[in-house]
């Protein structure tokens, strides 16, 4: 073991039986969970992404190279953009990613994250179509260049490429960087400031559209002025292993603007880590924990103090943690609001948690775990969760890398009213 576990073969994971928890959720003032297919006939879906121009229209990527696009739950017939051709697909490798500008209205730009023919990482602009917004313009492709001037991200070995993008309150663009694959980082690479890999980067992409690197360094990025010595100011954090989903609690929904990251474990632990709304320059601790717990420490880390996850599990719930979303919609009901749902890719399991968050400090704790699996349709139905999503209205949605479809969560119909017996 040691590689992660996201896209392992799925013909071969044993689907676990999950006891209902029906009764203690309501206890605690959350009804039951329940959930249907919202689009399906996807091969090996790994993102769900709202267009904000129709509020309609959601675009699942496939890790094949695919982007679909799905109108009121119909899929339609024509790709939204098609990668085959340039990327590398199987494994942990493919497309992995795929995020909207936050002016997507106007500049039509979209970006994603892919591995290309060498198995290395790119990140590339594109542009809707101006004249049909249901497809992409493939001539409108732009890689982005990296220090040293190369349009990818070399990675070592076929493993840990992370692969999401998400923009951030801030409008800047959240790259989430895996160590480079193998077992227990070899190369010490997430604690190397001279690389990329296994940090989280923060970059801002609102450049002309001939700008020679696609995106300059936001000026208050934390190692611009600090930090270990040759790090890339493009580094917003420290410490990953595989960040497998992450995204921001939403201000514009009453969030707290803090990221919440999904990072994918070794032999002991999956781990879920909270960063207040504009707290970068941390250092998360990979290799030298996993978790909390102490790993390999035969050379240090960059820099301390090391950061902990606000939760974790180990492998006797799950082997492959999926991030997902603090919740701020209404269908689920108010005892789910501001609750963080995940899952596990490999066990296929749902949960949520709540977080309590100082004012103070900005910092969270993690509590009153409940597991939805089988209130969602079990297993076999959620069957290897590689993305969560969320609609125009922030309501949650579940990829299923298995079966190829997505799946809306609702709350438990309400209870009749106005009944009255008639004799």
């Amino acid at each position: 073991m040691g590689c992660m576990r996201v896209f392992e073969s799925v013909a071969v994971l044993a689907l676990v039986a999950i006891a209902s928890t029906a009764g203690r959720v309501i206890a605690q003032g959350q009804a039951p969970l329940r959930a249907r297919v919202h689009a399906s006939g996807f091969d090996s879906p790994i993102a769900f992404v709202q267009d904000p121009t129709d509020r309609t229209v959601q675009f699942v990527a496939e890790q094949k190279g695919r982007i679909r696009a799905v109108r009121n739950g119909a899929v339609l017939a024509a790709d939204f953009l098609d990668l085959r051709g340039i990327l590398l697909s199987g494994g942990e490798r493919g497309l992995l990613g795929m995020a909207l500008s936050p002016d997507y209205a106007s500049t039509r730009r979209f970006y994603v994250n892919y591995t290309n023919a060498s198995g290395h990482t790119v990140i590339a602009r594109y542009m809707r179509s101006a004249g049909d917004p249901g497809v992409a313009d493939p001539g409108t492709r732009f890689d982005l260049r990296w220090p040293g001037g190369a349009a990818f991200i070399e990675q070592p070995f076929a493993n840990h490429n992370g692969g999401h993008l998400a923009f951030g309150p801030d409008g800047f663009l959240y790259i989430g960087l895996g160590d480079g694959g193998s077992g227990n980082d070899p190369g010490h690479r997430a604690q190397d400031p001279t690389t990329l890999l296994g940090k989280m980067l923060r970059i801002d992409v609102s450049v002309a559209d001939g700008h020679p690197t696609g995106y300059i360094v936001p000026p208050d990025n934390p190692f611009i002025s600090r930090g270990p010595a040759g790090t890339p100011p493009e580094i917003w954090s420290f410490g990953w292993r595989n960040p497998w989903r992450y995204n921001f609690d939403p201000p514009t929904r009453g969030g707290t603007g803090a990221l919440i990251i999904g990072d994918v474990g070794q032999n002991q632990l999956e781990e879920i880590d909270y960063e207040p709304a504009g707290r970068g320059g941390r250092n998360y601790g990979w290799r030298n924990r996993e978790g909390s717990r102490t790993n390999v420490n035969t050379a240090p880390p960059a820099f301390e103090p090391l950061t902990n996850p606000v939760f974790e599990y180990d492998r006797s719930s799950g082997q492959s943690i999926t991030g997902g979303y603090v919740y701020r919609g209404t269908a689920l009901g108010p005892g789910y609001l501001g609750r963080y749902f995940f899952a596990d890719f490999v066990q296929s399991r749902v949960w949520s948690i709540a977080f309590t968050v100082d004012p103070a400090t900005g910092e969270a704790t993690a509590s009153g775990l409940i597991d939805h699996t089988a209130q969602l349709g079990g297993a076999s139905q959620l069957s290897n969760v590689s993305a969560f999503g969320l609609d125009a209205d922030g309501e949650l949605h579940i990829v299923s890398y298995a079966r190829g479809v997505v799946l809306r969560v609702f709350g438990a119909p309400a209870a009749p009213t106005g009944l009255r017996i008639i004799r």
